[in-house]
C-alpha cells in the first residue's frame, strides 16, 4: 500500500512539474520568435546579449527557492514547524538582499553591463533598455521563484504548475501585443517578460487567500547557518541556469570558426530543442524533490530509493521515446526551423541532432541524480555533478573534440560529457544517502 501511495504521489508531483517546465521552455522559443520577427536581427542580438543576465537573475531566484524549500520540506518531515518557518523567513531575507543588488544595478549600471557584454553602437541602446528593465523587475523574478518552490513543497504542485504556465503564456500574448499592435519595440519585449512573474505571483497568492499555506514570515533573527545551507543546496540550480548560457556562447564561437554562420544557425535549432528536453527532465527532478526531502526528514531511506527508481525509470522511458522520434523524424523537425530551406543548414542540423541527442538518457540521469543529492543534503555530490556537466568537463571537452574531429566533435561533446558525469554520479551513490554533507 505504501509503495502504491509513493507511486501515486510521484506521478502527481512529476506530471504537474513536467507540464509547467515544458510550458516554460516553449515560451522561451516563442519569445525569441516574436523578437526576431518584430525587431529583426538587431533586436535578436540585443536579446541574446542580455540573456546571460536574465539567466543569472532567474538562477539566483531558483538557488534560494530550491535551497530554502528543500530545507523546509526536510524540517516538515522532522515535524519541526518552527524551523520550517525560520527557513522561509531566512529565504525571503536572502532573496531581498539579492533583489536590492540587482535592482540597484539596473538603475546605475545597466549601460556598463551592456558594454561589458559586447554591445556595439548598433545595439547598445536596445541592450541597455532590455537589461535595465530586466534588472528592475528582478525582485518579481526572484520572489516568484521562491514562492513557486515553497508552494510546491507545501503540497500544492498543481498551483505551482498553473502559475508557471499562466506567467509563460501571458508573456507570449503580451509580447505580441506590445511588439506588433502597440509597436513598443524592445521595451515592449522586455516589459512582457518582466510582467510574467508578477502575473504568476498573483496566481500563487491563491495559496494564501485559501489559507492552505503552512509557511509564514515570523519574527526571527537572521541565521547565517540557514542562509549558508540554503545557498549550498540551491547552488546546482544556479549553475544549471548560468552554465547553459556559457556553454552556448562557447559552442557558438567554436562552430563559427568551423562552419560559419550556417553552422551556428544549425546549432541554434539543436540547442533550442535540447532546452525543451532538459525542461522535461528538470520537471521530473523537481517533482521528486518534495517527496525525497520529506522522506529524508523522516529518515526513510527506502522511500528515497523508491522515488529515485521511479524518476530514473520515467526518465529512461521518455528518453527512448524522444530519441526514437528525433532519429526517425530529424529531417522534418529541422525543416520546421529552416524557413529559408538552406540545404547546408539542413544537412548539418540533421546530423547534429542525431549525434547530440545521444546524450539525453545520460543528461536525464544526471539532472535527476543532482536533484536527489540536493534534496538529501549531499551538497558536495550535487555541486560536483552540476559543475562537471555544466562547465568543468563540457567546455574543455568542446575545445578538445572540435580540434580532433571538427563539427562531429562538437556534436559529441555533450554525449561524452554527460556519460562521464553519469559515471561520477553512480560512484557517489556508493556512499549512500546519509554520508557526508
Amino acid at each position: 500500500m505504501k509503495q502504491l501511495s509513493n507511486l501515486k504521489e510521484f506521478m502527481y508531483y512529476t506530471v504537474m512539474n513536467v507540464i509547467g517546465m515544458t510550458g516554460l521552455s516553449c515560451y522561451i522559443l516563442a519569445d525569441t520568435f516574436f523578437v526576431s520577427k518584430g525587431l529583426g536581427a538587431n533586436g535578436l542580438t540585443a536579446l541574446n546579449l542580455a540573456i546571460p543576465v536574465y539567466s543569472f537573475v532567474h538562477g539566483s531566484g531558483l538557488m534560494i527557492g530550491m535551497g530554502g524549500a528543500t530545507k523546509y520540506a526536510i524540517f516538515k518531515g522532522q515535524q519541526s514547524r518552527k524551523n520550517a518557518e525560520r527557513v522561509f523567513t531566512n529565504a525571503v531575507f536572502t532573496g531581498a538582499v539579492m533583489m536590492a543588488v540587482f535592482f540597484l544595478a539596473g538603475i546605475f549600471l545597466s549601460g556598463q553591463i551592456a558594454s561589458l557584454l559586447g554591445a556595439d553602437q548598433t545595439v547598445f541602446a536596445m541592450t541597455k533598455t532590455y537589461l535595465k528593465v530586466i534588472l528592475l523587475f528582478a525582485p518579481a523574478f526572484i520572489l516568484n521563484d521562491i514562492m513557486i518552490c515553497f508552494v510546491r513543497n507545501d503540497g500544492n504542485p498543481k498551483l505551482s504548475m498553473i502559475a508557471m504556465l499562466t506567467g509563460s503564456f501571458s508573456n507570449i500574448i503580451l509580447d505580441y501585443l506590445f511588439i506588433f499592435p502597440m509597436k513598443m519595440g524592445i521595451l515592449g519585449a522586455v516589459l512582457a517578460t518582466g510582467l510574467a512573474p508578477v502575473i504568476s505571483l498573483c496566481i500563487l497568492s491563491v495559496h494564501f487567500m485559501k489559507k492552505q499555506n503552512q509557511f509564514y514570515l515570523i519574527k526571527t533573527p537572521v541565521s547565517l547557518d540557514l542562509v549558508k545551507a540554503t545557498v549550498q543546496i540551491g547552488f546546482p540550480s544556479l549553475i544549471t541556469e548560468v552554465a547553459s548560457g556559457i556553454v552556448m556562447i562557447v559552442f557558438n564561437m567554436i562552430i563559427l570558426n568551423i562552419q560559419g554562420n550556417v553552422g551556428v544557425a544549425a546549432y541554434g535549432v539543436i540547442a533550442n530543442l535540447s532546452l525543451v528536453v532538459t525542461a522535461i527532465y528538470t520537471g521530473i527532478a523537481q517533482g521528486m524533490q518534495p517527496l525525497t526531502s520529506r522522506a529524508y526528514g523522516h529518515g526513510d531511506t527506502k522511500t528515497i530509493r523508491q522515488i529515485f527508481r521511479y524518476g530514473v525509470l520515467t526518465m529512461l522511458v521518455i528518453s527512448i521515446v524522444i530519441y526514437g522520434f528525433t532519429f526517425g523524424m530529424a529531417e522534418p523537425i529541422v525543416e520546421i526551423f529552416n524557413s529559408g530551406h538552406n540545404v547546408k543548414m539542413h544537412e548539418i542540423a540533421t546530423t547534429g541532432l542525431k549525434l547530440y541527442f545521444i546524450a539525453i538518457p545520460f543528461m536525464g540521469f544526471n539532472i535527476v541524480s543532482a536533484m536527489l543529492f540536493s534534496s538529501t543534503e549531499k551538497v558536495l555530490s550535487a555541486q560536483v555533478v552540476s559543475l562537471s556537466r555544466g562547465i568543468v568537463i563540457s567546455i574543455p571537452m568542446a575545445f578538445l573534440l572540435s580540434q580532433a574531429a571538427g563539427l562531429y566533435g562538437v556534436w559529441l561533446t555533450i554525449p561524452i560529457t554527460e556519460g562521464v558525469v553519469t559515471v561520477l554520479a553512480v560512484a557517489f551513490f556508493g556512499r549512500g544517502f546519509r554520508g557526508e554533507k
